[in-house]
């Protein structure tokens, strides 16, 4: 309570806090629903990965760092065992959806594109972070999606969440543990290791080289962390800073498309969970790699244009 009660924490970071907890609560709430489905093959297994990863969500802020640690660790375990399965799900029928659509027609877009529209005017308008925009925009559109229709009570949008983690699987937590990848890269020194490699091979002085490097590595690298805001800061570190920076090119220039040079690798890269595989998941794809594929030409023609945008504007 004191977290909240201290006036030098910005509002921002208070409600984002209890944007974690409502996440975190609602994971816990996946694990004890698989705990009690006897219908799942591995409810225990279940139980733990998500109440784990629920607690982590919901209290992290507050518990010890070795305690967070281990509960990683707990988590993990039942993931790597292929002990986290889907249990009972009670699916809408295609005629009830068919009757739905018919009812409120296109109006169903409505709350995603509110959704987009609070997030960033959380971020233009307001010193309040754009994920605290994204959830105002989510409860925005569960009172839209309430007045659609009288079945779509409470429970109904507990119990979907819940549905669309457990099809989701250990892999939502992929994000998360990239994102502290980055900064533990960064911190045992990789872009130094880096930087020193790739000094043996951009001439000194030829900016032009060191952004075609840069680029290509932020692909590279984005690809293999599936995170290109982790991946910046390491290959900024190592060949951004001492081959572009330090002869004068505009770093808002250089840094603003060098991470679009990275997504570019996230439409490359299975470690972009949140992008490529989960969608594969959500629509039942037979080609567990069909999502990549249909990116991998439109990866390549971005990562072209961006090169020639930056040398152009640096």
């Amino acid at each position: 309570m004191s977290f909240f009660m201290d006036s030098a924490i910005s509002l921002s970071s208070k409600l984002l806090e209890c944007v974690y907890i409502i996440i975190g609560l609602i994971t816990i709430y996946a694990g004890v629903k698989n705990l009690l489905d006897k219908e799942n093959p591995a409810r225990y297994g279940t139980f733990v990965f998500w109440t784990s990863f629920g607690i982590v969500c919901a209290l992290g802020h507050w518990l010890p760092t070795k305690v967070s640690g281990t509960l990683v660790i707990i988590m993990i375990i039942p993931a790597i065992f292929k002990r986290v399965k889907v249990g009972k799900q009670t699916i809408p029928t295609k005629e009830y959806s068919r009757k739905q659509y018919e009812k409120i027609g296109m109006k169903i877009f409505l709350p995603a594109l509110t959704m987009g529209v609070m997030s960033l005017a959380f971020a233009l308008l307001t010193k309040i972070s754009a994920l605290v925009g994204v959830a105002a925009g989510v409860i925005i559109s569960i009172l839209l999606l309430m007045a659609y229709s009288k079945d779509n009570r409470p429970s109904a949008f507990l119990k979907d969440s819940e549905r669309f983690l457990s099809m989701m699987g250990p892999l939502c937590m992929l994000p998360q543990l990239l994102g502290a990848l980055g900064g533990v890269f960064t911190a045992a020194g990789v872009g130094e290791v880096i930087g020193k490699i790739v000094s043996g091979i951009v001439p000194p002085g030829n900016v032009t080289i060191g952004i075609i490097v840069f680029a290509i590595g932020m692909v590279l690298f984005t690809a293999i962390m599936g995170n290109a805001y982790g991946a910046i800061t390491v290959m900024t570190i190592g060949i951004g800073a001492p081959c572009i920076l330090n002869y004068g090119a505009d770093p808002v220039v250089i840094g603003m498309i060098a991470l679009t040079c990275g997504f570019c690798g996230t439409l490359l890269t299975p470690m972009a969970a949140n992008f490529n595989i989960v969608p594969v998941a959500i629509l039942d794809m037979k080609n567990r790699f069909g999502v990549i594929k249909n990116q991998i030409v439109v990866a390549l023609i971005m990562i072209v244009v961006q090169i020639i945008y930056m040398i152009a504007l640096h």
